[in-house]
């Protein structure tokens, strides 16, 4: 049976400009067109998996839908071979020697970080200040992210430094790897783009040397990833702790910022929900910055969030290439073809997720009917290593938040209206805030 292609494409271009132009109202229209939907992003034709068994089906056979193939070829010369890049044959040993720098004994230290990063973040601001919470939103999980990694060794304006070029590299990467055509030309954008990834990686390479030479033992992630090892008793090469860098940080700073960043633009817009979650921030935190034995008790705080990754997951387009031929459902898939899965596509099924367009955080009070209909951190042997650590920040700074200050939206239309990039995210969003404490 032939996969439909969506309408719309336009020569050389394809599908980018419906994509780059309303890339939420473009992934939902793919329903419609099959279980499987074919676009073109430039010259290269894409197959988005619309169906839940069938997107479950890509993600747990790594072996046969590979992180291989000319998109993650250029994913990899951006973020490099760290776990969430890596082909199978090199996936399963580093996240050997990843996991037990995430093991949940390890968390309560990590949010004495998050609670630190957090209340400088809030303190700092004033009453009927306005500002951007993509921005601000940013700075907190990157600076989290960052001192959990480099507790030791990191001083203020290497942090600076690092924050600045990697943010760059955000903004850049998602037109690099979807359009490489427009990538090799001599443009500001690109060479600014260049720029931040060598001063990036040159950085890190830093960090790590001078780790090294302090001789181990430090009390924080790159600590645990030095002295990791994996079955044949092999530790991390430099070049690898390098990409696993680059792989935490969109993890931990990106990702979690996005996670915040929709959760406050939703609050915004339900006001009820709002009052809700500033009262149960009051009654738990006492106008505290929350800390990890208090993560239990901030169950709308949690299910916020829960609704705001259902609704905006972060990673939006997870793909894959088929190594073999293979099938998926009714359709035959070539050897080589680019498999896209969507988060978003599934997060939005009406037949899993009634009414799917609306935020409610009560419909986490019971589990969805599927499981692999909710993914917002992956799922199979790729699923994110941080989830945790993802979750339980996001939930503890939003209490946090939530606790001392009233955010109001200063252009409520502008709300909504994602960025199509790397990360899903709003270009920005502009809040005022009201004291609270």
């Amino acid at each position: 049976m032939p996969i439909a292609t969506a309408p719309g494409s336009v020569p050389l271009l394809g599908h980018f400009v419906r994509l780059g132009r309303d890339p939420l109202n473009f992934m939902d229209s793919l329903r419609e067109h099959g279980e499987l939907v074919a676009i073109r992003l430039g010259p290269q034709r894409f197959i988005v998996v619309c169906d839940p068994r069938l997107a479950h089906q890509v993600l747990t056979d790594l072996r046969t839908f590979d992180r291989t193939g000319p998109v993650y070829d250029r994913i990899r010369r951006a973020m490099g071979a760290g776990v969430a890049t890596a082909v199978h044959a090199d996936h399963r040993r580093q996240r050997l020697i990843m996991q037990p720098a995430f093991q949940a004994g390890h968390l309560p230290g990590y949010a004495d970080v998050m609670r630190r990063q957090t209340a400088a973040m809030v303190e700092g601001w004033h009453d009927g200040e306005v500002v951007d919470v993509v921005e601000e939103m940013f700075r907190l999980t990157t600076s989290i992210a960052l001192q959990a990694l480099f507790s030791t060794t990191l001083e203020p304006d290497d942090a600076e430094q690092l924050r600045g070029a990697f943010e760059v590299f955000l903004r850049g990467g998602y037109r690099q790897i979807a359009l490489p055509l427009l990538a090799r030309l001599p443009l500001p954008a690109n060479r600014r783009y260049q720029a931040a990834l060598r001063r990036w990686r040159e950085q890190v390479q830093a960090l790590i040397t001078r780790y090294r030479n302090a001789g181990g033992g430090q009390d924080d992630l790159m600590g645990r990833l030095l002295a990791a090892r994996g079955e044949q008793g092999e530790g991390l090469s430099d070049e690898e702790l390098s990409d696993q860098v680059a792989v935490l940080l969109i993890a931990g700073g990106e990702t979690t910022s996005a996670a915040l960043t929709w959760a406050i633009s939703l609050l915004c817009r339900h006001p009820e929900v709002l009052e809700a979650a500033c009262a149960e921030a009051d009654r738990v935190l006492g106008g505290e910055i929350a800390r990890w034995d208090r993560l239990p008790e901030l169950d709308l705080t949690a299910r916020v969030i829960q609704e705001a990754l259902r609704l905006y997951p972060p990673s939006w387009l997870l793909p894959r290439t088929a190594t073999r031929k293979t099938t998926l459902g009714t359709h035959i898939i070539p050897a080589g073809t680019t498999v896209m899965v969507s988060e978003y596509v599934l997060h939005h099924d009406p037949a899993l997720f009634p009414e799917p367009a609306a935020f409610d955080p009560d419909r986490w009070r019971t589990p969805p009917m599927d499981r692999r209909s909710y993914i917002p951190f992956g799922a199979g042997p790729t699923k994110c290593l941080g989830e945790q650590f993802a979750s339980a920040e996001a939930v503890l700074a939003l209490a946090s938040i939530l606790g001392r200050w009233t955010p109001r939206l200063e252009d409520p239309d502008a709300a909504a209206k994602a960025d199509a990039r790397i990360v899903l995210l709003p270009r920005s969003l502009r809040v005022r805030l009201s004291a609270r404490v």
